[in-house]
């Protein structure tokens, strides 16, 4: 592992670029309504549907192309993809080309990890892969936390109110590129400098060559069709859907709500809200580490659940100051969430890991279909109406807890000693 130091530093930096992109559309939200003089909120959520809608499309194609190309053609395309779709809205600044960025965006942040997990484990070792992979986790929680507060301070420097020339050459340079009325778009130039930096680093590097595991490639034709008539396959895969939908509703729609109901300005205490959220995520997964070696995986989803349904109430039935609170503290109470059903669900299979883990990845939709659900219920009724719909999806993440029955030695396995397995 430490004649691969330089390489496992480039794949965290690697993650900490998608990460820092892909999780700053909260924020985002009630600029880009006020802006682009959206009617609805559902006309806000088509930005997050083809992001993810983009990843559901790209997920299975991208493996083919590493089979094909190899890694290196696939990174440089990965970040090359996500490269246009910033610099096309940077220039471009309407909301039928943020929609179209998006989904570019979401095309080549498919591909990356799609290469970046057996990536990473080739370069770090089977016997590190644990700590490689949590290493990456926290890495994607630090720039989901980053992110919303570099928002914050762009918003700030070049507030039109209050910008005068000469504060800097970067934010200078940045005032040049945006336009006066939108400072939030100056974070699409910031994005296409890191990609950039990125497509620099991939050009410059050599990696190894990966080879998949048994449980990390596609089965055949047959082994999908077996694992579609099976009944617990589509409950896992709507458990995952679930859990996206939670992640993404919870996030994208918690700063317009605060501002909607609490007053919050967006741009500063909305956005540091959304950034505690990924933050305590981050901190979520440490304590989870720790939680699975006391207390039983499916037992620990349970209380997850309930203390998720909790923290939701009380975040759309407080107070301001109750609201702020609860709203970032649910990042903690759902982070153990996405790894634990995976984790069950394939301890549920016998055979076709490879194939069945495609289809658990395919259900990340959820983000496109979650935001979606929540945002065209607000637009009927209202935005707290529309975000109570949550709790139908972390009422069915919980009721997994209880129902769920992995296979693997005919009992209960740790989440800890499946990381062993992967």
């Amino acid at each position: 592992m430490k004649r691969n130091i330089g390489m496992l530093a480039l794949i965290m930096a690697f993650w900490f670029t998608i990460s820092f992109i892909t999780n700053i559309l909260g924020p985002l939200i009630p600029d880009i309504i006020h802006n682009f003089n959206l009617s609805d909120l559902a006309m806000a959520g088509f930005i997050p549907t083809s992001f993810f809608l983009a990843y559901a499309i790209m997920s299975i194609p991208a493996g083919l192309l590493i089979d094909r190309f190899g890694e290196k053609p696939v990174l440089f395309g990965g970040f090359l993809m996500p490269f246009i779709g910033t610099i096309l809205f940077a220039c471009m600044h309407t909301y039928p080309m943020l929609l179209a960025s998006s989904f570019i965006i979401g095309l080549g942040m498919a591909m990356l990890q799609t290469v970046l997990n057996p990536l990473q484990r080739t370069v770090g070792g089977e016997e590190n892969y644990a700590f490689v992979a949590e290493l990456a986790q926290f890495m994607f929680g630090i720039a989901s936390f980053l992110s919303p507060l570099v928002y914050t301070y762009l918003i700030r420097e070049l507030d039109p109110a209050t910008y005068t020339a000469g504060k800097g050459f970067f934010i200078d340079l940045l005032a040049d590129v945006t336009p006066r009325e939108m400072p939030w778009v100056s974070l699409y130039w910031v994005f296409a400098l890191i990609l950039l930096v990125m497509l620099i680093a991939v050009s410059l590097s050599r990696f190894p060559k990966i080879e998949l595991k048994e449980d990390e490639k596609s089965g055949s034709k047959d082994s999908y069709l077996a694992l579609f008539k099976q009944k617990y396959v589509w409950l896992f895969f709507l458990g995952i859907f679930c859990y996206v939908s939670t992640e993404q509703g919870t996030s994208i729609f918690m700063s317009t709500f605060l501002e909607q109901y609490h007053g919050v300005n967006p741009q500063t205490d909305g956005a540091q809200a959304v950034s505690y959220f990924w933050g305590l995520m981050t901190a979520g997964c440490l304590v989870g580490m720790l939680l699975l070696k006391l207390i039983d995986s499916k037992r620990l989803l349970q209380i997850s659940g309930v203390l998720t349904i909790v923290l939701l109430l009380s975040a759309l039935f407080g107070s301001k100051g109750i609201a702020l609170i609860a709203f970032p503290a649910v990042g903690f109470s759902i982070s153990m969430m996405y790894s634990i059903v995976f984790s069950l669900a394939l301890n549920s299979a016998s055979q076709h890991h490879g194939s069945f883990a495609g289809i658990l990845c395919s259900a990340i939709v959820g983000g496109a279909g979650g935001p979606m659900i929540v945002s065209t219920i607000a637009d009927a009724t209202s935005l707290r109406t529309g975000m109570l719909f949550i709790l139908v999806f972390v009422g069915y993440i919980t009721f997994i807890g209880f129902w769920a029955r992995p296979l693997i030695n005919n009992k209960t396995v740790k989440l800890k000693e499946l990381f062993k397995k992967a």
